[in-house]
């Protein structure tokens, strides 16, 4: 996960550099999350959510490629508002647990 999140960095860095972007962090939050409702309608497409449409044969490496696309732009969230690989995964314990005691309350 580091790794990846170095090679995310760098990229975002570039992109950030050669298109001289200047943006604020609410600037960045809405456009990043508007970018991953993009690729949500994206992956989306490429299943059979369509029930009045004939199916067809999911492709699972495009569907996978899309949500790659997804989670390149969660990366970049995630850099902007500080969490690292440790801190998300700490974080995604504990609230695992809560959730778990919710379920267990009948939430």
């Amino acid at each position: 996960m580091k790794r990846c999140s170095k090679c995310k960095k760098e990229l975002d860095e570039r992109i950030i550099a050669e298109r001289n972007i200047d943006k604020t962090l609410d600037d960045w939050v809405i456009a990043i999350t508007i970018a991953m409702e993009s690729e949500i309608d994206e992956i989306r497409r490429e299943v059979n959510w369509k029930w009045w449409k004939q199916e067809k044969e999911v492709d699972i490496d495009r569907l996978q490629e899309e949500v790659i696309d997804l989670w390149h732009f969660l990366l970049s969230l995630s850099r902007m508002v500080d969490l690292t690989p440790e801190t998300i995964f700490e974080k995604y314990m504990a609230k695992n647990k809560i959730n778990h005691q919710r379920q267990e309350q009948g939430y």
